[in-house]
């Protein structure tokens, strides 16, 4: 058992953390390499949860049943829609919402709802540690397409998206386990493209800087925890 455990995904994610943390000692699950560690006294957990939604949720299951955290974090970066948001910032997420569900045999917005989570943050108290946009973030097993940007700003009200947010949201709430899911935008899409698309090293350098903001600020995030949230 364990306080927290701390889901990060992609493997630029996983490289920035792992070099924060070069003198850790760990070990493997079927998801990739984990490392322990405290932070303000608690207990942490940092594991490899694999790119994709399908990773995602394995690999969310896995921990919470092998460390059974108190809180399930996932550090992560993200992608934002050109003129709706900027670089940099930081989405405490409110709610998720897997966007590329194709249903067209009975109603598409029941299975949109279907996986569609809205977290419970009742447990974290302000001030916060960072400067964050708190609200919605979808999740798709895709890069954002440029012309499906108007649709997910008309039809949800996105200003980013990610691949992995989703189904970690899902599988938490589903395990009733305090979720905490923050996302740095590390690159803008719009009309005519994305800044990294072709170029990964603008990805690989936005989620060096934003992994390492937000691994500065995680002892703040779990000081803003309620106590009773560790408890027991």
């Amino acid at each position: 058992m364990t306080d927290v455990a701390v889901l990060i995904s992609a493997d630029a994610e996983w490289r920035a953390a792992r070099e924060r943390f070069a003198g850790l000692q760990g070990g493997l699950t079927p998801f990739g390499e984990f490392f322990e560690g405290s932070v303000g006294g608690r207990c942490v957990v940092y594991a490899r949860g694999g790119w994709g939604k399908i990773s995602a949720a394995a690999s969310a299951q896995y921990a919470i049943d092998r460390w059974q955290p108190k809180l399930v974090v996932n550090l992560g970066t993200c992608g934002g829609f050109a003129g709706q948001i900027e670089r940099g910032e930081v989405i405490l997420v409110e709610r998720t919402l897997v966007y590329d569900i194709l249903e067209q045999m009975t109603d598409p917005e029941a299975a949109i709802r279907h996986y569609a989570t809205r977290m419970d943050l009742s447990w974290l108290r302000e001030p916060y540690p960072q400067k964050v946009r708190r609200g919605l973030l979808v999740s798709g097993d895709r890069d954002i397409v440029p012309a499906e940007i108007a649709a997910l700003r008309e039809r949800f009200g996105a200003a980013a998206a990610d691949w992995e947010s989703g189904a970690i949201a899902w599988v938490a709430a589903r395990s009733a386990k305090p979720c905490l899911i923050l996302r740095g935008v590390t690159d803008l899409v719009g009309e005519g493209g994305g800044e990294a698309y072709g170029a990964p090293e603008v990805f690989h350098d936005g989620a060096r800087r934003v992994m390492g903001d937000l691994l500065d600020a995680l002892p703040g995030w779990l000081g803003c925890a309620r106590p009773e949230l560790f408890q027991g």
